[in-house]
């Protein structure tokens, strides 16, 4: 867990492990900067890319190695422009694709691990933020809307270029995209809306499936063992859960969690339990983590 907001009004550097064995959290390495509304990707040699984000002193184009051997980050090249509110993607080929953000970008580039360096890929063919983007099976990345937006597209990392395919059936933003088993995308909530649609990447198509059984946005959706996908919190502080069937097309209430929460995190573990962790809520300074067990 790295970074956030906030300690007063200092955007957070501090980070802190998890360990599955124990339950409980321990301080590791902190940032050279504070950061929030960043990137966080896991790359092909076990560390973690840490990407833009926001700060007292505004938008960040800087980024960071967190190596797990040694507990530290330090630095790596720095992205082209400064970008929060953007999506990070690890591709087939270990390299990650940085697109959109900071409110008004189409811009894209592309993070070597190799070289250490950011390279202009793309662009998209609208700006995007808030938006989600999705490895697909066949390498290709989904990206789809962002604020105002029902549109998506496709980014080859064979010819570095976006494409648009189908849109969805209504804008969403601070919504979720899972990658599902069969190659499918379900794509849920974002704000004002309880419905759901699935990408097909054989038709280029969305199409409709079940709805939520609550309306929500700044959630978690984790693909679980069995393939069913676990949706939890969201805005305005919901506590509760539900599980969507792919078979089924269909979300099922399940039980609550212990409080309310958005915009936190939900991290599948090796068991199979997902631990949920921090965000917004009314539990004040001391924030819970809780396990949801299959």
């Amino acid at each position: 867990m790295a970074g956030g907001c906030c300690a007063g009004t200092a955007a957070l550097a501090s980070s802190e492990l998890y360990d599955p064995s124990t339950g409980k959290f321990s301080q590791t390495g902190s940032m050279s900067t504070g950061r929030y509304y960043h990137t966080a990707t896991l790359l092909a040699d076990g560390s973690v890319l840490v990407a833009g984000g926001f700060n007292e002193s505004g938008p960040l184009a800087s980024a960071e190695l967190y190596d797990p051997n040694t507990g530290t980050f330090s630095p790596t090249g720095s992205m082209t422009i400064p970008r929060y509110y953007h999506t990070a993607t690890r591709l087939s080929d270990g390299r990650v694709l940085i697109a959109g953000g900071s409110i008004t970008l189409a811009s894209a580039e592309l993070y070597d691990p190799n070289t250490g360096k950011f390279s202009p890929t793309g662009p998209m063919t609208v700006p995007r933020y808030y938006h989600t983007a999705t490895l697909l099976s066949d390498g290709l990345v989904l990206l789809a809307g962002g604020w105002g937006l029902d549109s998506a597209e496709l980014y080859s990392p064979t010819t570095g270029t976006f494409s648009a395919t189908g849109a969805m059936s209504k804008g969403r933003y601070y919504h979720t995209a899972t990658l599902l088993a069969d190659g499918r995308v379900l794509m849920a909530g974002g704000w004002g809306l309880d419905s759901a649609e699935l990408f097909n990447p054989n038709t280029g198509k969305f199409d409709p499936t079940g709805s939520m059984t609550s309306g929500r946005y700044y959630h978690t959706a984790t693909l679980l063992p069995g393939g069913k996908v676990l949706l939890v919190g969201g805005s305005p502080s919901l506590d509760t859960a539900e599980l969507y069937d792919p078979k089924a097309g269909t979300f099922s209430a399940i039980n609550s969690m212990t409080v309310g929460r958005s915009r936190h995190t939900a991290t599948l573990l090796a068991d199979g339990s997902v631990l949920v962790a921090g965000g917004t809520g009314s539990f004040g300074t001391d924030v819970p983590a809780e396990l949801y067990r299959l």
